[in-house]
């Protein structure tokens, strides 16, 4: 057997170790469903009736009002009260992509990814109406709110309202606007031609002011986004990325030269609202594989190099895997390196299968059944395959947490308890030992650690908050695996 075969049969069996309790195959039609109701329970905003979650009702419908602009909509992040957004567009950009590239997999679940993504994009056109004088980014002073443990629908007081400008730029979260709104403009271009087109238009101003007044948001908001959100990887990843996006959704090539022009040559084993050089590259790489378009053929290297990065037995894997199979990038909320990975492999392996194409990590032979076979295992995690028998996404199966890091999670309802919870009386909530009242169906939360212990605990936020930016490109990928299973 030649020493290429042997070590690819190598890593498919390895991908395959780990003591489990849970052996049947998952359910990812149903987890695909429960995916999207999570985002219902994350909106902000007017409400519309045919929610699927009876404990949520209306908030933050006086957002933007001490600035006489309207910000109401879009979405919580996490488990707290603030609009963040730089992981609320990167979470649109995510959900926008999971449908272009798996939409048609999706079956009667597309109605509601469209709905999730326009939640997101019609929020974003809002943040976005007065460029290129200011981008509306941030409703809440994350201190203050972390101060609190309220429901969102408690919340009277218009939290402040955070711009980035000219004299004051930001042009990783510009930058992720943009690209949210290009992707989301191929979303709904043969849905909705006039709204399409005002994504576009809108997406085109936001990448004209991120890189023009070029800075970082981090140094122009400070405490407001740091430590939460605060930008690691700089503006390049951000730029690039939009501009993938951009030449995406208008075939204009200078965007493609654009792209190039970066010099952005350094490697990335994490993709994620911070860092966005893989999701680019992967993304550009399509430009080569399936358009023929060589102008794009340098991406390729740098795509397949994170792959590379990511893949148990690779020579030059660079992240950790947990004794039961689980990728593991570092120790806050890794399922959302685990989403955002998984779903790179399943459109690399799209691309390849395509292209008829197949690359090498080292020695180590790669094609598109390996990259699905690796995806499958983490997905197949996620979902109770694991040495728990855990599902990580609340509501799916028997066993999964029930104590989850979410104010209005935890705390019992408006339609049982009709009396307004105040700031400090909601922390009674937060340090109860009980289950939370309020299943958040759909929740994937930050996971396990490195050995496969998980605290079921409420007060452990790094392993038991959920966020949309680790939902988002799950949704793909559950579609993905949904319609595998049908076919």
């Amino acid at each position: 057997m030649r020493l290429e075969k042997f070590i690819s049969l190598f890593i498919l069996i390895a991908i395959g170790v780990g003591s489990t309790t849970a052996t049947t195959t998952p359910n990812y039609e149903d987890a695909l469903s429960k995916s999207l109701v999570f985002f219902e329970a994350q909106r902000s905003g007017k409400l519309p009736h045919t929610s699927n979650l009876s404990w949520r009702a209306s908030s933050g419908l006086n957002h933007g009002s001490q600035e006489n602009v309207d910000l109401t909509g879009g979405y919580y992040d996490a488990g707290d009260n603030v609009k963040f957004g730089l992981p609320m567009a990167f979470t649109t950009t995510m959900l926008a992509w999971s449908v272009i590239e798996f939409g048609k997999k999706m079956g009667h679940d597309l109605h509601n990814a469209r709905d999730a993504v326009k939640w997101g994009s019609d929020y974003l056109l809002k943040a976005s109406c007065h460029l290129p004088n200011a981008l509306y980014v941030q409703v809440g002073n994350p201190n203050d709110d972390h101060k609190c443990w309220m429901r969102a629908e408690d919340v009277k007081t218009p939290p402040p309202v955070y711009k980035v400008t000219p004299s004051n730029p930001g042009s990783e979260v510009a930058g992720e606007t943009a690209a949210a709104l290009a992707a989301a403009s191929i979303v709904f271009r043969g849905i909705d031609a006039q709204y399409s087109k005002k994504l576009e238009n809108a997406a085109v101003k936001a990448f004209t002011f991120a890189d023009k007044y070029r800075g970082n948001y981090s140094e122009s908001l400070s405490s407001a986004v740091c430590p939460f959100y605060c930008s690691y990887s700089g503006f390049q990843d951000e730029l690039l990325w939009a501009a993938a996006w951009l030449h995406k959704a208008t075939k204009n090539p200078s965007y493609l030269n654009y792209a190039k022009s970066l010099g952005c040559n350094a490697d990335s084993d994490c993709f994620s609202w911070d860092n966005k050089y893989p999701g680019a590259r992967v993304l550009l790489t399509k430009e080569h594989l399936l358009e023929k378009n060589q102008g794009a053929s340098e991406f390729r290297d740098h795509a397949e190099r994170f792959m590379c990065s990511v893949l148990p037995g690779s020579p030059s894997m660079s992240v950790k895997y947990t004794p039961g199979g689980l990728l593991y990038k570092m120790t806050g909320s890794n399922l959302q390196y685990v989403t955002t990975s998984s779903f790179l492999m399943l459109v690399y392996s799209k691309y390849l299968l395509v292209s008829k194409q197949s690359f090498k990590c080292g020695d180590m032979s790669v094609d598109h059944h390996l990259l699905r076979q690796v995806a499958k295992k983490q997905v197949d995690y996620i979902l109770g395959v694991n040495p728990k028998g855990m599902s990580y996404m609340v509501g799916y199966s028997s066993n999964f947490p029930r104590r989850i890091h979410h104010r209005d999670s935890s705390i019992p309802c408006t339609n049982i308890l009709s009396g307004a919870v105040s700031c400090d009386a909601g922390f009674q909530y937060l340090h109860s030992s009980g289950p939370n009242p309020n299943v958040l169906t759909g929740a994937v939360v930050g996971g396990p650690d490195e050995n496969d212990n998980f605290a079921d605990d409420r007060e452990n936020y790094a392993q038991s908050e959920p966020a949309t930016y680790i939902n988002a490109p799950l949704v793909g990928t559950l579609a993905y695996m949904a319609a595998s299973v049908r076919n």
